[in-house]
């Protein structure tokens, strides 16, 4: 019997669907894992309710520890998945998923729930698996592509917003005077930033009509600045598009490395053959 004709080991089976989702039993299981995610969230934000708390605390501890138990599953077949388990444990998401999980067991030791209230909103950090699983999601290596591209442009397009806000939060500061409420330089570039954004809080608003006039211009040019990061982005989408760059949610069995080309059989960062 040849070796190629061998049935995928059971291992490799479950690497397959933990780690990928090219596959029919790798989207159900991410499909499932977000539902549980989502409402590991729910049952956090309600305990948070003391009256819902009170009334129906054994059902919600209950849920929670059901849903602690599933991501214990998780999180340890993750870790023998794969051939080099502390590159997802010591991992970005590999320690997200450890400590979102350990507060629940944590209660059993800590008594007390006012001294585990801290802890238990370490449940919230699951919120970061939904973002992990969001790559999976058709065009979303291309966003995250044109993201990464376009960050030197973004981080000068920011730090000119920040220039620029010190500036206009000075003259306003120099305009307006402590007793229209520009008390500083930094309370006025605080206002400068919440005008230019067009979030507009009313808490400081100036009175002097040339203080208005360099507001309304300030909020005009919110609406141009807020639109340049998108065209940014926008334009590297463009470029990845033409470069016809194709990427996969295979993920190497030996290191845990994603985002391979398609048709890929070995990973670009060890070497070891793909599944």
């Amino acid at each position: 019997m040849n070796s190629t004709d061998k049935k995928p080991s059971w291992k490799h089976r479950l690497h397959e669907i933990i780690y990928e989702a090219d596959t029919k039993e790798g989207k159900l299981f991410d499909v499932i894992l977000l539902v549980a995610i989502i409402a590991s969230i729910l049952l956090v934000m309600l305990e948070s309710i003391e009256s819902f708390d009170a009334k129906y605390h054994t059902y919600l501890n209950i849920s929670e520890w059901i849903i602690t138990i599933l991501f214990s599953v998780e999180y340890i077949l993750r870790v023998v998945a794969i051939n080099k388990p502390f590159k997802y444990i010591f991992s970005f998401y590999g320690i997200i998923d450890f400590l979102s999980t350990i507060p629940k067991y944590l209660s059993l030791v800590i008594i007390g729930s006012h001294h585990f209230a801290a802890l238990r909103a370490l449940r919230l950090l699951r919120v970061f698996r939904i973002l992990k699983l969001a790559r999976y999601v058709g065009a979303s290596n291309k966003l995250l592509l044109a993201l990464k591209a376009s960050k030197a442009k973004i981080s000068v397009f920011l730090f000119f917003v920040v220039i620029l806000c010190i500036i206009l939060g000075t003259i306003m500061y120099m305009v307006e005077g402590a007793e229209n409420g520009f008390t500083s330089i930094p309370r006025s570039v605080y206002w400068a930033i919440v005008t230019l954004t067009t979030v507009g809080f009313g808490d400081i608003a100036p009175q002097t009509p040339f203080g208005q006039l360099i507001a309304s211009i300030i909020m005009i040019l919110g609406y141009g600045i807020i639109a340049i990061p998108t065209g940014i982005v926008s334009s590297e989408m463009t470029k990845n598009n033409d470069n016809n760059l194709h990427t996969n949610t295979q993920a190497c069995p030996n290191c845990g490395k994603e985002n391979h080309k398609d048709g890929a059989e070995f990973c670009y960062n060890c070497g070891s053959k793909l599944n």
